[in-house]
């Protein structure tokens, strides 16, 4: 299937050229030109000429100057509107240009613009966080703490977003989160997305998107809302790229780079990075045990450490094919293979009734290799020039294998050798259609097809003691899972004078297959919703808006949930998937507001949300035993299920801040209430916990150009039923320097400076009492050193519209 579909992308890469126009009106023209100082004449290098076309304006196509100042940009025949940019220059404009043939406009002198000068410092790069009111936009390469980092670093660093130390993403607090590549759920994050996340290079990222109100185009997945991460790719003429060199302790290396060539109406582009990461980390377990009269039976400590080696490929390589100037088609291909080892040393002492002591130790070595390939397909038509008369389509194909395996020794003896293999097919379809209505108004309609098929085979085999000596049942399972979702959308906006507004509802159907080969258990759960959306804006001034947003949402139980095959952290420890889960259905409502000032931007919002049948975890007596040099000890699992309702309430603000013309501040804070009704097994659950999150972000440029960021994160305390989490504090450092013209840039961060990123907990039900402690990595030091050839650092004063692109409300 792979082979399918190379062949298809390299087959239609050879139609692009086969099927060209012969029409003389479309044949490719060179526009070139010198960009000079008007005082001086000295050459402006990195200069940037943009070519607009009239008849439809967001067709732009552009390139930058060489170190002479000359430019060369490859169109086909036109009408343009053409500009020079340069930061600190005036403008240099020209409308209405018929440009029929290769044409050289000749030197063109450009003079400084002494207001710019002026405030040269104040505009000299684009801020890292980005604030709309139906959107927060994070721009990875300006934030110095993640470079030579991780996917999981960036989303670290995003606004209402925050990651606990065992990678889980959460937004305002909420873990159910859905995460997008390019607008489309994609076989980058993996089959584990916490762990794809996590060696996913931040090079290969230009920004993150935030969106707590989805409109009715989005699916509907996610009760916490949505992160959309943009892939980088430029669209700049000729070639240009960067490259990055990163190493660091504890001992990681890397090398990404991201390269784009564009000529006439083709666009090659790449992302590709290998990266070597080595990630120790530590866990401490100390429990007691009681009987059903409440006293004391035993109890036990265990101390964990983790070594782990992380290896792996990542590459994305794609073409853009622009058909006219209204139409373009894209194919791109992502390719990762991992080949990861970890070890984990368990040292566990026991002590009983009577204060007789005892201890041990398990030993499990895991290898895991990793294999993932993904073919995407994207038309875009634009009709009459009008970029709110659209038709879209996308196709991805994707394939997914991880293996992992393990040979655990306890005591001295081969214990246990367990195999994990999953195997997932999937295959998505997109399309949607907009046409504009009256002066103002816009229409939107559309289909999303997703089908999904993943096969685990969970094989293993007790070696001493025998299942038969343990007294537990035999694991081993194959389950077949299938998940078929077909969505429609539609949904209408407009704006009256200050007032706009959206409102869309959007159908999904949806058909789970749970097969346990081995049990003979089967399970089919099919459940249809349907789920309004609706965003209200009203625009006081261009600096000032307010917007009210309702959207209802679902979360589905993901396979890992539903997975009844038992994962053994540790010989008394365990988690267990619930096949019978069934999804939760929540209702949410967000009121907005955005400001800007001179110097200040501020973005805060309210809401509140409130879900039925809650898929929570909880910790339970499995009701088996397990024998730990020979003293009899009772196995825990964590497994997820229904509860009643969940109410949350809080508010989020974010701001902007730059005090002088060398310091930029930002901060974020979450605040939320969370109150849990539910019953399970006659045991009740109702818990209530206000938490909240800060982080702040501190950039000062210090003399000689040295730039030093500071980032500040705390999450408080967290509380639930059973368990109840300290609050977490990390610092992190950064510094940079630019060489060679801007050309090149090298990076020190330190990681968690103090060390204390890591969870503190405590856990009580009636039969056991648990004080633990987890640290999924420990500090870390990371030097980069980036190079970039024609390209340069993006700065505020860039009008460039190379965007992706998206779905914009009330901005």
């Amino acid at each position: 299937m792979r082979l399918f579909f190379l062949i298809l992308a390299i087959g239609t890469s050879f139609c692009v050229f086969s099927q060209r126009p012969s029409n003389a009106n479309t044949s490719p023209i060179k526009i070139t030109g010198t960009i000079v100082d008007k005082d001086s004449g000295q050459p402006l290098e990195y200069a940037t000429l943009v070519l607009q076309r009239v008849r439809n304006p967001e067709q732009v196509t552009g390139g930058i100057t060489d170190a002479n100042g000359r430019f060369e940009v490859e169109t086909t025949p036109g009408m343009f509107n053409i500009s020079v940019e340069y930061l600190t220059y005036t403008t240099y404009r020209k409308e209405n240009q018929l440009l029929r043939t290769t044409t050289n406009l000749g030197v063109i002198a450009m003079a400084p613009d002494l207001e710019q000068l002026e405030e040269v410092d104040v505009v000299a790069e684009r801020t890292t966080v980005e604030l709309r009111l139906d959107k927060k936009i994070y721009n990875v390469g300006k934030d110095l703490t993640v470079q030579g980092a991780t996917v999981s670093d960036v989303l670290d660093n995003v606004p209402s977003v925050s990651v606990d130390v065992e990678g889980n993403v959460q937004l305002r607090g909420n873990n159910d989160v859905r995460i997008l590549i390019n607008g489309k759920p994609s076989a980058i994050t993996g089959l584990n997305s916490t762990e794809a996340l996590r060696q996913l290079p931040a090079e290969s990222i230009e920004k993150v998107e935030v969106i707590t109100s989805p409109s009715a185009r989005y699916d509907a997945e996610g009760s916490g809302g949505i992160i959309n991460i943009i892939l980088r790719r430029s669209k700049l003429q000729g070639l240009n790229g960067a490259l990055t060199i990163n190493g660091g302790y504890p001992l990681s290396a890397g090398i990404n780079g991201n390269l784009n060539y564009r000529t006439g109406d083709l666009n090659f582009f790449t992302n590709t990075g290998y990266n070597y990461r080595t990630r120790p980390g530590n866990s401490l377990n100390d429990t007691d045990f009681f009987d059903s009269d409440g006293n004391f039976t035993n109890a036990l400590r265990e101390e964990r450490d983790f070594d782990r080696i992380r290896k792996g490929l990542n590459a994305n390589f794609g073409v853009e094919w622009y058909v006219n100037e209204t139409s373009s088609i894209t194919q791109s291909i992502f390719i990762r293979d991992s080949n990861n080892e970890s070890e984990t040393t368990n040292d566990f002492f026991q002590r009983d009734v009577t204060g007789n002591t005892s201890s041990g130790f398990r030993f499990d070595p895991e290898t895991e290799l990793d294999e993932t390939f993904q073919y995407s397909f994207n038309y875009d038509k634009q009709f009459n020039g009008s970029s709110d008369h659209t038709l879209t389509f996308a196709f991805q194909y994707e394939e997914s294998d991880e293996v992992e395996e393990s040979l655990i020794i306890q005591n001295g003896f081969d214990s246990e050798s367990v195999r994990t293999a999953e195997d997932q097919r999937r295959v998505f379809f997109q399309t949607d259609y907009a046409v504009p209505l009256g002066k103002a108004g816009n229409f939107e309609l559309g289909y999303r097809g997703d089908f999904n098929k993943l096969n685990t085979d969970y094989d293993v085999i007790f070696i001493e003691p025998t299942v038969e000596e343990l007294g537990i049942t035999n694991p081993s399972n194959v389950l077949d899972y299938k998940e078929t979702i077909n969505a429609f959308y539609t949904q209408y906006g407009n704006k009256i004078k200050k007032f706009s507004f959206l409102a869309g509802l959007r159908y999904e159907a949806t058909r789970l297959i749970i097969n346990q080969v081995e049990t003979n258990d089967f399970n089919r759960n099919n459940f249809d919703g349907l789920f309004p959306t609706l965003n209200l804006n009203y625009e006081i001034s261009e600096k000032e808006s307010f917007q009210l947003g309702y959207n209802r949402r679902i979360r589905r139980p993901r396979s890992f949930f539903l997975n009844p095959f038992p994962s053994r952290s540790s010989p008394t420890n365990l988690f267990q998937g619930n096949p019978n889960l069934t999804p939760s259905f929540s209702n949410q409502i967000d009121l907005g507001y955005l400001k800007r000032w001179e110097k200040l931007t501020f973005n805060g919002s309210i809401y509140f949300q409130r879900a039925t049948d809650v898929i929570s975890f909880i910790t339970e007596d499995t009701g088996e035993d397990t024998f730990l040099d020979g003293e009899q000890v009772s196995i825990l699992r964590r497994t997820p299920v229904n509860l009643a309702r969940n109410d949350r309430y809080g508010f989020d603000f974010t701001t902007n801040y730059r005090p002088t013309r060398k310091w930029n501040l930002n901060a974020n804070i979450n605040l939320f209430n969370l109150i849990t009704r539910g019953d399970f097994n006659g045991q009740n659950f109702d818990a209530e916990n206000l938490s909240w999150f800060i982080r702040l972000n501190n950039k000062i440029t210090l003399p000689g150009s040295l730039d030093w960021q500071t980032r500040i994160f705390y999450r408080g305390p967290t509380e639930n039923a059973q368990t109840r989490n300290q609050g977490i504090f990390s610092l992190d450092l950064a510094f940079s320097k630019d060489f060679f013209k801007e050309k090149a840039s090298l990076a020190l961060n330190v990681s968690d400076v103090f060390n204390s990123r890591r969870r503190v907990s405590e856990t009580v039900t009636p039969f056991f009492q648990s004080d633990s402690e987890f640290q999924w990595r420990v500090r870390s030091f990371n030097l980069a050193f980036t190079y970039r050839f024609n390209q340069k650092k993006k700065r505020g004063g860039d009008r460039q519209r190379y965007d992706d692109g998206g779905e914009e409300f009330g901005t």
